[in-house]
């Protein structure tokens, strides 16, 4: 799939990545057929997991039978190349990712991992999935979200100014203002 540009199959990656923890139910659902046949089938060309901690390892594919390409790793020392050379980002709810992923300006599912206790993770996606900056999913929709997500439906992030809040604060804790 994925557009040809004079005879060259246009690479189209999608990047998932589960940050420093264990999160297998999100490797597994990532690495299923039908979720992978459905990324296929909207145009995306390559899979590539950052599987962290975890211990299943997905099926490593060539994408030469004409389905999507699978590849995997466990850590790197920055995922930001891997972010800016993704079309679509599937990323655990961890704010590091969420944030770096959306300041980029790529289009984001985050998956909530329902293992965790006291989970202010889910809290944060769903707020920003409400705002319509990213889709927001559990290990068991996350093939639903990817066959009906519109992500020119997304809007944009802008993050905005602290420093009004930076400034309440240091004043609260007596430090001099800045000029």
């Amino acid at each position: 799939m994925g557009e040809a540009r004079d005879g060259v199959r246009v690479k189209r990656v999608v990047f998932v990545t589960v940050g420093t923890t264990c999160f297998d139910a999100l490797v597994k659902v990532a690495d299923s057929q039908e979720v992978k046949d459905e990324l296929y089938r909207r145009g995306y060309t390559d899979l590539l997991i950052q599987m962290g901690r975890g211990s299943y390892l997905p099926t490593k594919s060539t994408g030469d039978d004409g389905s999507l390409a699978v590849d995997y790793f466990t850590f790197s020392s920055s995922i930001a190349d891997h972010l800016r050379s993704a079309s679509l980002v599937i990323s655990h709810a961890g704010s590091g990712s969420i944030f770096e992923t959306l300041q980029l300006g790529k289009p984001l599912i985050v998956v909530v991992n329902e293992d965790l206790m006291d989970n202010h993770q889910s809290e944060l996606a769903e707020e920003l999935a409400e705002r319509k900056h990213l889709y927001c999913a559990r290990p068991l929709t996350l093939h639903q979200t990817i066959a009906s997500m519109d992500l020119n439906s997304l809007v944009p992030y802008s993050p905005g100014d602290a420093t009004p809040v930076a400034k309440l604060i240091n004043r609260f804790l007596g430090f001099p203002e800045e000029s």
